[in-house]
């Protein structure tokens, strides 16, 4: 069982594991591969929130939807997203990426996801570049390399002989009983992890069919649909509603402002509560009417369910950001343990079919 299942889904595994490696610390990379962020002032913060509003209205006049704002701890240029731009409506996901400059407010770089290379790898990772169908395969492929690696340690798993000699290394053994050890080493040092990996991303490429089942064991927060009714007045700025927002979740620091989608809209700011496993996609949330400041909804994730808190801790845990740079680097070493897994068994399988044909 474990060697057809390798062989079936061994080299999609490799793949997922490398590029899952690259994505544990895609934000560096992308900075480090459009040298024009760097030219930015480093620590760099706009004058005001409202102003960063106002330059996007500005230079996009024809874009009448929700900005999502990115609040990053270094201050520098300031990522923004647009989820809804009319140049990319076919494709299920490619919201429009500007990354403005904290100061003069103008965008340095701009682009759709999944048109330059970072992105590229997220969705071959998430998606296999199939959109939501690859997602549903990517899902399905995962179950089956979980069966694989419960295979590949189940086979192992000592019965006649005991531990030592399972555990045993055997550097004057022939090529393949090398390529054994090096193989099962390799399996046993990265299970735990490389296990949780695979979960965690079927998980995070199922939520149509694991959101439904959850609320079984436990409920799950609904998003508030919420509207506001025009005031003469016009909108309130931005960063009083922020303050307002953050005196609602005391001691929790800013991560997200999202901008009204029409003259009916809300706005949510979204706020990493002390203690979330996310600093960058917490799920601490405050919604507030923007024309008089009214708190409407507030959802504060130390509070969740037992369902909210696992789904909240997924992401985190697949991609390391739970246990800071050192789950990174941990997720980043393991990410890299399936093309060796791969290429040591194919190495071992293809020596023994030879020498038995011969």
């Amino acid at each position: 069982m474990h060697l057809w299942l390798g062989l079936g889904v061994g080299l999609l595994f490799a793949v997922t594991g490398l590029t899952g490696s690259i994505l544990v610390f895609y934000p560096t990379i992308d900075e480090a591969l459009h040298p024009g962020l760097a030219r930015v002032a480093t620590g760099g913060r706009p004058p005001s929130w409202q102003a960063v509003y106002d330059a996007l209205r500005r230079d996009n006049p024809t874009r009448g939807g929700a900005w999502r704002i990115e609040v990053t701890p270094g201050g520098g240029p300031i990522p923004i997203r647009y989820y809804h731009p009319a140049e990319t409506r076919a494709r299920d996901f490619a919201p429009l990426m500007l990354w403005l400059d904290p100061v003069s407010l103008q965008a340095v770089r701009r682009g759709y996801w999944g048109d330059y290379w970072t992105t590229w790898i997220y969705d071959l990772h998430y998606r296999l570049l199939m959109q939501k169908p690859g997602a549903i395969a990517m899902g399905i492929a995962g179950i089956v390399m979980a069966a694989m690696l419960v295979s590949g340690l189940w086979a192992w798993w000592p019965r006649t002989g005991g531990w030592r000699r399972s555990l045993a290394w055997k550097r004057a053994a022939s090529r393949s009983r090398r390529l054994y050890d090096l193989h099962k080493w390799t399996g046993i040092g990265g299970a735990i992890v490389l296990i949780v990996l695979t979960v965690t991303g079927v998980l995070l490429d199922l939520p149509d069919q694991v959101r439904p089942i959850v609320p079984r064991a436990s409920p799950l927060f609904a998003t508030p649909v919420l509207t506001s009714a025009p005031r003469p007045g016009g909108m309130l700025a931005l960063d009083g509603l922020v303050a307002r927002a953050q005196a609602v979740l005391p001691g929790s620091s800013l991560a997200w402002i999202e901008t009204p989608a029409d003259a009916h809209g809300v706005v949510r700011i979204n706020l990493a509560a002390p203690g979330e496993p996310s600093r960058r996609f917490p799920r601490s949330n405050v919604w507030l009417d923007p024309y008089d400041g009214r708190v409407l909804a507030v959802r504060d994730a130390r509070r969740d369910s037992g369902g909210d808190t696992l789904l909240t801790w997924l992401h985190p845990l697949h991609d390391g950001e739970a246990f800071g740079l050192a789950g990174r680097w941990l997720v980043f070493v393991s990410g890299l343990l399936p093309a060796l897994l791969f290429a040591t068994g194919l190495w071992r399988w293809w020596g023994r079919r030879r020498t038995r044909q011969s």
